[in-house]
């Protein structure tokens, strides 16, 4: 590790906790109603949308009505980008003449962008117009991204309230996360990134002469370039974790990412409102300490990763070095595996964005994480199996680790012998069955799902890879969809009716096999008494419930995938050890 490389770890941080306070007191006051500035401008917005869809504000609604609304929500709005996709070739702001998407590819894109998930089977620029990208893609990337924060808020209100039988009303939770939190920030971002250079146009594909000219004359001296409104959905898909690209290279494209500070803007962006949600917990839970102790154990967890992943990238390929190639920083060069890097970036820079996005379920790259060593590549893909709970989704990340704390509670409440309590609640066996849901149904998708592929004809001729590293890529691609979180193992030719269909099943139980046991969690929480703190009462904000929660994480982590893990790339790890001898 080099100091200019723990510059840049350390500015990322401290930029991140720095910022996770003020955005978190104010997010609170969105959903706790309070005054605000932004009230005065888009408030009469608010509540034109109340009148319009007949939706009364001071209504609230049970665990199970909220669940409905939701679901019927994301169920309509992945419709809608269906047939956009399938109607797309007659329909404006198509300069390119795109056709239609094909029935599965079209499915897997929907289920994808409602799931906050993002998954890409196709390449942006040769397949969506630029309707499809900014009234399908992009507004789903504001209202999924805005699901995953009511959810996490109506669970809060499961520990604020006391004999309640309402946890919220999802129509004003949904609305005031996207018109307050999520569109502001996204106008200010998306004008940053155009002031970098990221596209934000309406005119065609522009076809331009080669700066080096080819000497005869039947050479092709043009290229093509693809243009459209980048910037808009850049911004979003950072800032709601969606992850995604709007052209197929990600933000490994000078279009999407083209300098480094606009690289530092989007990598900061993946993990801000995560961040911030855990003050926003601790705010409206009446003791900030609760979450500075859960953003405490999230960064302890990546801070770690992130030096793994940049050692073992910084390392490079011992088969390499064998043969004699010079892969040690100097002044010419940057050493290490820079197969899949950005130069712009370069290992540390990239290191970071591979686990940032990982780790909050985003998804986006700005280098290729097929191209990773086989332990560089483990980390990002071990972070998605964790649960995406280390920052994690916007809302989803911090209701997964509020799930583990259940769980840690609970053991911890074995141990003493005493009946464990979390934030004044008892944590009884419906709480515990419904936490082993959560845990268990992504597992089952991911390993289920990856069993299926190797068995099956449709699932191997997928993979150009054979080996340790080609099992690799089936499961990073079911641990990817399973998880929300959108990004791949590129290696693996995932646009096949096979890979559409069984990632885009794993992507709905993923997403909505999480939420609605998360969601009867809340309204179980809601309806029970507060129990008074004693001698007994184990505290959760102590450095001490931050290990708790860090090994209840790791240890459900490890002991689930760890197998499947030996199988891929631990063997190819192995494998390329013993190349050097």
């Amino acid at each position: 590790m080099t100091a200019n490389g723990l510059f840049q770890i350390s500015l990322y941080f401290v930029a991140l906790l720095l910022l996770a306070k003020p955005l978190g007191v104010y997010m609170a006051a969105v959903y706790e109603n309070r005054p605000l500035f932004l009230k005065r401008i888009l408030g009469p917005l608010e509540t034109g949308f109340y009148r319009l869809s007949g939706v009364n504000p001071e209504q609230e609604m049970g665990w199970k009505g909220y669940t409905a609304a939701l679901l019927w929500f994301n169920l309509f709005g992945g419709l809608a980008v269906f047939a956009l996709q399938m109607l797309q070739a007659y329909l404006p702001l198509n300069p390119q003449q795109m056709p239609h998407v094909t029935v599965d590819s079209a499915f897997n894109t929907a289920v994808s962008f409602a799931t906050n998930t993002n998954w890409q089977g196709y390449g942006g620029e040769t397949t969506m117009s630029y309707l499809t990208q900014m009234l399908g893609l992009s507004v789903q990337n504001f209202v999924s991204a805005a699901t995953g924060m009511a959810v996490l808020i109506a669970m809060i209100r499961g520990f604020q309230r006391t004999h309640a039988d309402a946890i919220g009303n999802f129509w004003v939770d949904l609305t005031r996360g996207t018109l307050y939190i999520l569109l502001p920030l996204s106008f200010v971002l998306a004008l940053a990134l155009v002031g970098q250079g990221v596209v934000q146009t309406f005119k065609p594909y522009q076809t331009v002469p080669l700066v080096e000219q080819v000497g005869t004359a039947t050479e092709n001296n043009t290229q093509t370039l693809a243009l459209g409104p980048a910037a808009s959905q850049i911004a979003i898909k950072q800032l709601g974790t969606n992850g995604g690209g709007f052209f197929n290279a990600n933000s490994a494209h000078p279009f999407e990412n083209p300098t480094p500070l606009s690289n530092f803007l989007e990598m900061l962006a993946i993990l801000l409102i995560p961040a911030a949600l855990c003050h926003t917990f601790g705010v409206m839970v009446g003791d900030p300490r609760q979450g500075w102790a859960i953003l405490a154990a999230m960064t302890l967890v990546l801070i770690s990763l992130v030096f793994v992943t940049v050692g073992f990238e910084q390392g490079g390929n011992p088969g390499l070095a064998k043969l004699g190639v010079e892969q040690s920083v100097g002044v010419g060069q940057s050493g290490g595996n820079m197969e899949g890097k950005e130069t712009r970036f370069g290992i540390v820079n990239s290191a970071i964005w591979a686990t940032a996005t990982t780790a909050a379920s985003n998804g986006s790259v700005n280098s290729m994480h097929d191209s990773y060593t086989p332990l560089g590549g483990l980390v990002p893909m071990w972070l998605i199996q964790l649960g995406e709970v280390i920052f994690g989704g916007v809302g989803s990340g911090l209701y997964g680790m509020l799930i583990f704390a259940l769980i840690a509670v609970f053991v911890a409440g074995l141990m003493i012998g005493r009946t464990p309590e979390y934030l004044g609640k008892k944590i009884e066996a419906f709480e515990v069955k419904m936490a082993a849901i959560v845990i268990l149904i992504p597992a089952f998708f991911i390993l289920g799902g990856t069993a299926l592929a190797v068995m099956l004809e449709a699932g191997k001729t997928a993979v150009a890879n054979p080996g340790a590293h080609g099992f690799s890529e089936i499961l990073y691609a079911f641990s990817s969809a399973a998880g929300n979180n959108g990004s791949a193992f590129a290696g693996l030719s995932a646009n096949s009716p096979f890979y559409n269909i069984a990632l885009a099943i794993a992507m709905l139980v993923g997403r909505y096999g999480i939420i609605v046991p998360v969601l009867a969690i809340a309204g179980s929480l809601a309806a029970k008494k507060t129990v008074p703190t004693t001698v007994g009462t184990l505290p959760t904000h102590t450095p001490l419930f931050v290990m708790l929660l860090i090994g209840t994480v790791l240890l459900v982590g490890a002991l689930t995938f760890v197998p499947a893990l030996a199988l891929g790339p631990v063997v190819e790890h192995l494998i390329m050890v013993a190349a050097k001898s």
